[in-house]
């Protein structure tokens, strides 16, 4: 079976070193290549995914493509896929299912792919409030894709059921550490911004705490930053995004939620902000409290007294001041964390990243997330920092508000100098399709750095998902050649499910 894969990579190699004959170092328009070839630390050129190909490629091929490599190396999109939440056990002392993910890890590599992504949660490293941290399951990950010869790139989790039992138990004690909306009801596993800065998590405040988890890391896996980690990402807000949780409990914003959202800014620390503020400009009235007509979670911008057009009250005087205010909030909260992690990594070989929402629905729901002012002044800010802009919530097939939004941020990214990459929705193929799915990424306008595809998992190796993934990551490669069997004879590689073999002992196999 590897050497089916191989031969079919090989055309694919063969496919982006053909095109590129129009002149040396000259990438065709509408091929992406995966990672061709790495630049290692101390300038040496590292092997790409497809490296043990070359062996079937003549000389003059290979010496070839690496030109195109050398010459293009901005316009390389570089492919990850998401290791499941779970991989390290709730503890952070193991690898859940070891031989299944050296399985998948290896399946992976052979299909060309360049690295995975790992959520690292600070709930498993750091059970306790004192200074000790549990890296060993996340090591155990760590060494497994380097055996792989994959890159790595690390999320650090610092939201949701990331969340570690005692900086809940101080949630308990004092809830309005917590965002709150209009009516009173608490977002659980969201730390308000408002709290960033206070002494409220056992006496230190959630900034140096995510600091400590920062440098923690930095420290236990310095010998891997730059060459088999490439990449770390921190958590800004919920689902680890730069936004308000401004959805209703349950729902990411996505996939058939279309409400404007809600304001959350009701809870103690945030309203002493806002009264400070509006003191501050002289209009002492407007901290009393949020928008008195602000939205309902359910409701359209059309029926919300605050958005409505005409005649809603974010275009008066009032309704800018709260608007401004509330994205500035935002904005300052991220450049907090941002500067944190910029401390926690300076000077180390390894790129800083963070996701931004790629929200779609309207500019009103724009604004209930804290966007008020677009994504400009999002990308001014991660440009600040050297931070790369992660678009998420990304389909395999994008529609025109989804194409408009996503060119917003790049135009952003661009005017600004910010590096963009961009991540997929969960299992984006199994719901768009496949076919031609994923040539948006050749288009320039939109094209970012890195593109990780989310999430492996039950169902990322089943027979509805496997094959449409392996045709989305050919489409990458070669648009104008994906179709339905990327492997001879219709074979599918695939894991088999658990009950064709016990836990923990799962293999990668052809069927």
């Amino acid at each position: 079976m590897e050497a089916v894969l191989m031969q079919r990579a090989a055309a694919r190699w063969r496919c982006v070193g053909e095109a590129a004959t129009g002149g040396a170092g000259q990438q065709p328009a509408g091929v992406v290549r995966l990672g061709a070839a790495r630049r290692a630390p101390g300038g040496a050129v590292r092997a790409s995914r497809l490296g043990p190909v070359r062996a079937h490629v003549s000389e003059e091929r290979s010496r070839e493509a690496a030109a195109v490599a050398e010459g293009e190396g901005e316009g390389a999109v570089g492919l990850f896929v998401g290791l499941p939440a779970d991989v390290v056990v709730s503890d952070g002392r193991g690898v859940s299912r070891p031989r299944a993910v050296s399985a998948a890890l290896r399946a992976l590599r052979l299909l060309g792919v360049d690295g995975v992504e790992l959520p690292v949660s600070w709930a498993a490293v750091q059970p306790g409030s004192g200074g000790w941290f549990e890296w060993a399951g996340y090591r155990a990950v760590a060494s497994m894709v380097r055996d792989a010869g994959l890159d790595l790139r690390v999320s650090l989790r610092t939201d949701g059921d990331a969340l570690p039992e005692w900086v809940a138990d101080a949630a308990a004690a004092d809830p309005d550490v917590l965002f709150t909306d209009r009516n009173g009801r608490r977002r659980e596993g969201c730390l308000s911004f408002a709290v960033d800065e206070l002494p409220v998590l056992v006496g230190k405040s959630p900034l140096e705490a995510y600091e400590a988890f920062f440098r923690s890391f930095a420290d236990e896996f310095e010998d891997l930053l730059g060459s088999t980690i490439a990449g770390v990402t921190v958590s800004l807000g919920p689902n680890g995004e730069l936004r308000y949780p401004s959805y209703p409990p349950g729902s990411n914003g996505a996939d058939g939620y279309s409400g404007t959202g809600e304001f959350q800014c009701y809870d103690k620390y945030t309203l002493a902000r806002l009264k400070r503020h509006a003191e501050s400009s002289g209009q002492p009235l407007w901290g009393l409290s949020g928008p008195h007509d602000g939205p309902r979670y359910d409701e359209s911008p059309e029926s919300s007294a605050f958005f409505r057009e005409p005649g809603g009250s974010w275009k008066s005087a009032y309704g800018e001041f709260f608007l401004s205010w509330y994205a500035g909030e935002l904005l300052a909260h991220g450049d907090r964390v941002l500067a944190a992690a910029s401390r926690a990594f300076g000077g180390k070989p390894v790129e800083l990243s963070a996701r931004v929402p790629l929200l779609r629905g309207s500019r009103p729901a724009e604004a209930a997330a804290g966007l008020h002012g677009g994504y400009g002044p999002v990308a001014e800010m991660f440009a600040r920092h050297g931070c790369t802009v992660i678009a998420c919530g990304v389909e395999a097939r994008l529609d025109a508000p989804a194409e408009e939004v996503l060119a917003r941020v790049e135009a952003a990214c661009a005017e600004h100098g910010a590096r963009l990459a961009a991540e997929s929705a969960p299992l984006a193929v199994a719901r768009d399709g496949a076919g031609s799915a994923g040539v948006w990424l050749s288009a320039g306008r939109t094209r970012p750095r890195q593109f990780t595809y989310q999430r492996m998992g039950a169902d990322f190796f089943s027979p509805g998902h496997w094959p449409l993934f392996v045709q989305f990551v050919r489409a990458l490669e070669c648009p104008e050649e994906a179709h339905a069997d990327d492997l001879p004879g219709g074979e599918r590689l695939t894991v088999p499910s658990a009950s064709a073999a016990p836990e923990g002992a799962r293999a990668v196999q052809t069927v």
